[in-house]
């Protein structure tokens, strides 16, 4: 197994094994809030590491156009096994820094979680410009950053969301709101914040109650 968690087989080995600390088991409780609130108007989202897919499967039900990335091979098929004929996903398996050109500008949503905390800090630059190139005008960036503190090695490696925020906003989106989410799990309360920005667009004002701790 290689230690180099900007790799397929890295990912690859931790599904096989069985070291998968990432999943809840079902969907995220913010997203499904989020999903249920229609608040967001269904549109095309893309998902970068999705994983086995619960999140992905989540929005698609709601009536959003989803594709779902992610390179290990266990998580693709485990998507494929998991299709829900009445809402299909969408499933690639590929390197989300490497995605093709034709998908440039054409999403309404990039729904993150966990995926800026599992790479290699040094990548979070190319992560934000992917995300900047995938998302059309208006298009908007869901993500659930965390965790917000870690211990040293990773994966996860600890994310701050200002930094996050930061790397978007230099790419030309606004921040619309952000919350510590009351529906995170028990054992990532306190750990994860929601952030929602656009591109192309004005704050409209923000849900946080408390600033990240610096």
């Amino acid at each position: 197994m290689t230690d180099d968690p900007n790799t397929a087989d890295f990912w690859e080995a931790n599904y096989r094994e069985g070291r998968r600390r990432w999943e809840l088991g079902g969907a995220t409780p913010v997203f499904r809030r989020l999903a249920e609130s229609g608040a967001f108007a269904p549109g095309r989202m893309i998902v970068p590491g999705a994983g086995l897919g619960d999140d992905a499967r989540l929005f698609a039900r709601h009536g959003f156009q989803v594709t779902a990335v992610d390179f290990a091979p266990t998580a693709v098929r485990a998507m494929h096994a998991r299709q829900d004929p009445a809402a299909p996903l969408v499933i690639l398996q590929a390197d989300w820094f490497a995605l093709p050109g034709a998908l440039s500008g054409v999403f309404d949503y990039v729904l993150e979680y966990v995926f800026v905390g599992a790479i290699d800090p040094a990548r979070r630059e190319a992560h934000a410009d992917v995300v900047a190139r995938l998302l059309r005008p208006g298009g908007r960036f869901i993500g659930l950053l965390g965790p917000i503190s870690a211990p040293p090695g990773g994966p996860p490696f600890a994310v701050r969301p200002d930094d996050i925020i930061a790397l978007l906003a230099a790419r030309g989106l606004s921040l619309l709101r952000r919350e510590w989410p009351p529906d995170s799990v028990p054992q990532r309360q306190g750990g994860e914040e929601l952030v929602v920005m656009e591109v192309n667009s004005k704050p409209v004002g923000q849900w946080v109650s408390r600033s990240v701790s610096q």
